[in-house]
Parts: structure tokens; sequence; C-alpha cells
């Protein structure tokens, strides 16, 4: 009987320093820049919210599931998120002409987190821990990653670069009014590669190296290609509902 209520507990407090640690390493990250590069108060408070955001969304999902449990592969979907987070603190300096657009370290941090993104599905298959709430877990992660890294890359290339980053939301908020898009979709092998193609793309137009010309290319292709699936998808789930 102690053993059977010890056991949840111990699960519980695991949980409760995994979105700890979740938290922690963008608000550290978040105040350091805040006190040493932001130009004024309000875009310090501005990053400290930015880069507590995604991180605070991912902790209240962990901890509203029931049975509260985090896996291995969740834990590297967190640690994405947490760069994310990271990475919407630096946007806000990058916006605020505090930092540049494109460094080094900046392209490390985006390049770890298309790592871990690719890290957290092989974990969870070798493991045998998928689950509904990983999965939704891991699709809202690549979402909000995608979106920052564009708002980052639209002080390269222009505003339009966004575009990458909101198709998602986008969609979703043209399926509150078409419920035909709510509809389920077959695995697409198109769909697959074009959503990698976007990470990749804006990994590379943020390249110090890169020419800012030919990043507008890179991201112009992507943004294409990005369209061409979704529209694809909508006709797709139109007629089905039809």
């Amino acid at each position: 009987m102690t053993e059977s209520v010890h056991r949840p507990a111990a699960s519980t407090g695991q949980v409760w320093r995994d979105v700890v640690v979740l938290l922690l390493i963008p608000g550290v990250v978040a105040v350091v820049l805040a006190v040493t590069v932001a130009p004024s108060a309000p875009v310090a408070l501005a990053l400290l919210a930015a880069g507590l955001l995604a991180p605070t969304i991912a902790a209240v999902s962990v901890l509203r599931r029931r049975p509260r449990r985090v896996t291995t592969a969740d834990r590297v979907t967190l640690l994405r998120v947490a760069l994310t987070g990271v990475l919407a603190a630096t946007a806000v300096l990058i916006h605020a002409e505090a930092l540049p657009p494109r460094t080094w370290t900046l392209a490390v941090v985006i390049g770890l987190a298309l790592v871990l993104d690719a890290v957290d599905g092989a974990v969870a298959r070798y493991t045998r821990s998928s689950s509904t709430a990983g999965a939704r877990l891991d699709m809202e992660a690549d979402a909000a990653a995608l979106f920052i890294v564009s708002i980052i890359a639209a002080a390269t290339v222009g505003w339009w670069a966004v575009a990458i980053g909101l198709m998602r939301y986008l969609f979703v908020a043209a399926s509150w009014v078409r419920p035909a898009l709510r509809g389920e979709l077959n695995y697409s092998l198109f769909r697959r590669s074009v959503a990698a193609t976007q990470a990749v793309a804006l990994f590379l137009a943020l390249l110090p190296v890169v020419p800012a010309w030919m990043s507008g290319v890179i991201l112009a292709i992507a943004l294409t290609l990005l369209v061409a699936s979704f529209g694809r998808d909508a006709l797709t789930l139109e007629r089905t509902e039809s």
C-alpha cells in the first residue's frame, strides 16, 4: 500500500522538476539579457515576457495531464520549448536593434532546436512512449519555434517572412469558420517534406555567411511550398466534406 501511494508522488515530483527546468533556462537567459543588453526598461520587460510565454504554456499543458507524467521524449521536446523561449527573448532584442539579426551563436541555438526536433520523435519510438499528449506537445512546440524563428528572419528579409510561422495558426483560425478544415488528413510525404523544409530554410537564411538577398530567395521558395501544401490540404478536406 505504501509503495503504490509513493509512486504517483515521485512521478509528480519529477514532473515539477521538469517544469522548473523548463522555466529556469529561458528565465535566466532572459534576465541576463534584460540586465546586460536591453536598451530600455520596456524592452527588458518585453523580452522577459516573450522569453517565458511559450515555456509557461507548455508547463501548464504538462501539469494538466492526467495522469501527470513526462516521458524522456517529452523532456527533449520541453528542452526545445525552453530554447524557443531563449530565441523569443532574442527576437525582441533584434527588433529593438540591440542585437544583430544574424550571428553564429543564434545559428547554433536554432540548429540545436532543429536537431532536438528530430531527436524527440526518435526517442519516443525507441522507448515506445508515444502518446497523444506527447504528439500534441511536439506539434505545438514545432509551431511555436517556427513562428519565433520567422520573426527573427523578418529582421533580415522583411515582415513577409512571418507568414511562414503564421501559416498553421491561420489554418486553425480558418477551421473555426470552415468546419470542413477540422477533418483528419491522411499521411502525406509532400506535407511532411514541406514542413521539414521550412525549418531548414529558416536556419539557412539566418546563417551569417548567406547573403541577405539569397536568404530572401530561400524563404520565398519555402513559403511558396508551404502555401501550396496548406492549399492542397484545404482542397482535400473540402472535397471530403462535400
